[in-house]
């Protein structure tokens, strides 16, 4: 089965991982399976995250093709210490987030995740818990205009919050394009932005409804907790409130955190560095990658080793 979009990063993610024959990997993004294949091809096993059930016909022809080599869990970042456990693997040699909604998803107008296609108001990345339709049905003007404002940057979230309590009043929103239009017309129409006025709403509503930023941490502490000495992590990101998650983890934990002033001392850090960095900074596309796949665009790869320390364990919201 042929994969609906390409791997963002993927050469310079192998090249991270540096997979080889009898490695244990961890792709905790499965998708539609690019990285996993890349990684399989080089001998390598792969356990493949994700809590989408849609990718299940991706997962069978994986595992067609590499027979032995491959298992599926279905489970969020979360999930990532009890995946590895039940595995029954005794070494963890790499682990690969790809963090973000995939292009697939945005392409299912049934997933609710695009204000340009109308579907249902779900937005869900798997098939429990709460939709963008309960939210904007039924969450407060002050908890809904805050994630509108933390997680879309939305500068008129109040506005926009008053116009969904307003509306919702008289019919409940339920699908997609019903609400990009509330949105568009609270901030005034498009008058010439180069984004939609809903894209900041809908990606907040995204974030809030899959936990995203929580479900990042969670597993980048659960990849920590997990790799072996040597064991690569790599992290690809499409989004500042992401990158900034991991790259303050991946500072922390290679104590470059910056301490305190001469004025504001901090108690000196006695834990040893969990990581070393692969390289300083992120890694971004190359212009041929981005004339091939534009949603290359916005990625940064930024990678680390493990060390044999032990793990730090919680991470600061």
């Amino acid at each position: 089965m042929s994969a609906p979009h390409a791997p963002v990063l993927i050469d310079q993610v192998i090249a991270a991982l540096a997979p080889v024959p009898g490695d244990v990997i961890i792709d905790a993004t499965f998708g539609a399976g690019g990285y996993t294949r890349a990684i399989l091809a080089t001998g390598a096993e792969v356990i493949a995250l994700d809590r989408d059930p849609t990718v299940q016909p991706y997962a069978e022809a994986v595992a067609n093709d590499y027979p032995g080599q491959f298992t599926l869990v279905r489970t969020p970042f979360s999930g990532l210490a009890a995946a590895f456990a039940d595995s029954g693997r005794d070494r963890l040699d790499g682990v690969v987030f790809d963090i973000g909604v995939s292009s697939m998803q945005l392409d299912q107008a049934e997933r609710g995740f695009s204000f340009m296609r109308d579907g249902p108001l779900d937005m869900r990345m798997g098939d429990e818990g709460e939709t963008a339709a309960d939210i904007v049905n039924t969450w407060d003007h002050g908890p809904m205009a805050h994630i509108f404002k933390l997680y879309g940057d939305e500068r008129q979230s109040g506005r926009v919050a008053t116009a969904i309590l307003r509306r919702r009043v008289e019919q409940p929103f339920e699908r997609t394009l019903d609400l990009a239009a509330v949105v568009e017309k609270a901030l005034g129409g498009r008058r010439g932005a180069p984004i939609h006025p809903a894209t900041r709403v809908f990606q907040a509503l995204r974030i809030a409804v899959n936990d995203e930023l929580g479900e990042l941490r969670a597993g980048l502490e659960a990849a920590e907790a997990c790799l072996s000495p040597g064991g690569r992590l790599v992290v690809v990101t499409f989004h500042s409130l992401e990158d900034r998650i991991v790259k303050a983890f991946l500072t922390e934990r290679t104590g470059n955190a910056p301490g305190g002033s001469r004025h504001a001392p901090v108690a000196i850090e006695t834990r040893k560095p969990s990581f070393t960095l692969q390289f300083k900074g992120a890694h971004e596309a190359d212009q041929y990658e981005l004339d091939a796949n534009p949603r290359a665009r916005s990625a940064k790869l930024r990678a680390a080793v493990r060390t044999d320390a032990a793990p730090w364990g919680g991470i600061a919201a």
